[in-house]
């Protein structure tokens, strides 16, 4: 696994929506053929899919910044604009998401599972769609909506029915290499593990995977030696090998298992309940040190992975454990969590104006060319209708007071009514509030 990349953080942008277009029919004979202005595209999402031709983070963390295709604009004879296309990132079967205050917002857990870390903005409305029995020809559209940003953390869980965990040296690295095929680097000192290794093992009619996961040491789970790193890769597995080295000289085997559990139940409660297995290594070093072991742990088994010694009877047992706990225990179950953003309306003092804020009252100034009268008078019936004069008159403001949504500013004037009929309106922007006056810019 050379490479093995198991965090990233990224910013991801998605496309913003085409703008509407304005147009009008132009036909010998048809002089007024009306508006034909086509809406705009939607902008492409940024998606991330897991999938199993994916085994780490490295192509993602060296290239943190992924972009999605905004939307086409529209066109004249009501031809809308193309969708923009989504960006599709491939990303390792467990694979979970946080968004920027640390709230883990998915958990692609199986092959196929998607998640859209951005979504794309909707294309703005062509002129054509603004047309009523009084109002025949618009000379407005809509702008397309700005795509959504964030900044996203990626974790990588690995997938294992077998966790190995021990001390460093413990002889985890020999273990994998003698069940599987996996090839892990083995030397005579700490940490030759340096990342997670993976290796299936086939017993049989039965097949699993086991994850060799780098040494821990006392104090891991509060960010000691190399293991906290890893040890979010052990939440996943079924069983749990404790593997504690008869061999070696300056540790005690026995103590070894207390703290090996002290560490994952520390790091995660629920490890504390996990089948698990006591492995004593290096028995052909050192026999005699595993009377003792077994005299508190009276399940522990010895083996040699060297020579051999227990392999077989380790192999047969563990595969049984592995049945077992497939069975005891429903597999991980991904989701996504659906976050509600919308910012409801709030009105703030700012110098010596107001500040107008919101989800809704900042996507309608987005939307609006404030080059167009038509278009800034169709905001303000919009605004009006979202109730933001009745607001800000409730919170103090007075004729002439300057109005900020945004980086629009305006000049507020209740006591203005429009005798023209509103413009259309989007579903979502009234409150169920009214008001009169207006804001002129």
């Amino acid at each position: 696994m050379k490479g093995f990349v198991d965090e990233a953080k990224i910013h991801v942008s998605a496309g913003a929506g085409g703008n509407g277009s304005v147009a009008f029919h132009r036909e010998p004979y048809k002089p007024k053929g009306g508006p034909d202005g086509g809406d705009g595209g939607d902008g492409g999402s940024v998606v991330f899919r897991a999938d199993h031709s994916v085994g780490t983070l490295l192509d993602i963390r060296d290239h943190p910044h992924i972009r999605a295709e905004r939307g086409g604009h529209g066109e004249g004879k009501r031809r809308d604009g193309s969708k923009g296309s989504d960006h599709v990132v491939l990303v390792p079967p467990g694979t979970v998401f946080y968004d920027e205050d640390g709230t883990l917002i998915a958990d692609l857990a199986h092959p196929g599972a998607e998640f859209v870390g951005a979504r794309g903005g909707r294309g703005g409305r062509g002129n054509v769609r603004f047309a009523t029995s009084t109002r025949r020809a618009p000379g407005f559209s809509e702008k397309g909506e700005p795509g959504e940003e964030r900044w996203l953390r990626l974790e990588l869980r690995l997938l294992a029915d077998v966790g190995l965990v021990g001390f460093p040296n413990a002889g985890k690295s020999t273990f994998i290499a003698r069940v599987s095929a996996a090839k892990p680097k083995i030397a005579d000192y700490p940490f030759t593990t340096l990342v997670p290794n993976l290796g299936v093992v086939k017993h049989g009619d039965e097949a699993y995977v086991i994850a060799d996961i780098p040494g821990l040491v006392e104090g891991a789970h509060e960010g000691k030696g190399l293991g906290h790193r890893f040890l979010r890769h052990v939440g996943r597995a079924a069983v749990l090998l404790f593997l504690v080295d008869l061999a070696a000289q300056d540790r005690d085997p026995i103590a070894d298992v207390d703290v090996l559990s002290s560490e994952l139940a520390s790091f995660d409660p629920s490890l504390a309940q996990r089948p698990r297995m006591i492995i004593a290594t290096k028995y052909d070093v050192a026999p005699e040190r595993f009377e003792a072991v077994q005299r508190r742990h009276p399940d522990a088994i010895a083996v040699s992975a060297v020579t051999g010694y227990g392999m077989t009877g380790l192999m047969r047992e563990l595969t049984e454990v592995v049945s077992d706990a497939r069975a005891a225990r429903p597999p991980a179950v991904g989701f996504v969590r659906h976050v509600v953003r919308e910012r409801p309306l709030e009105i703030t003092r700012e110098d010596t104006g107001w500040r107008v804020s919101g989800t809704r009252v900042e996507r309608a100034i987005g939307q609006t060319d404030m080059s167009n009268e038509e278009a800034v008078e169709r905001l303000q019936h919009r605004l009006a209708a979202m109730g933001v004069e009745n607001k800000l008159a409730s919170a103090g403001a007075i004729k002439g007071d300057d109005v900020r949504i945004l980086d629009i500013e305006f000049t507020f004037e209740p006591d203005d009514a429009h005798d023209e009929e509103p413009a259309e309106t989007d579903p979502s922007d009234s409150d169920g509030s009214s008001s009169e006056g207006s804001f002129d810019d």
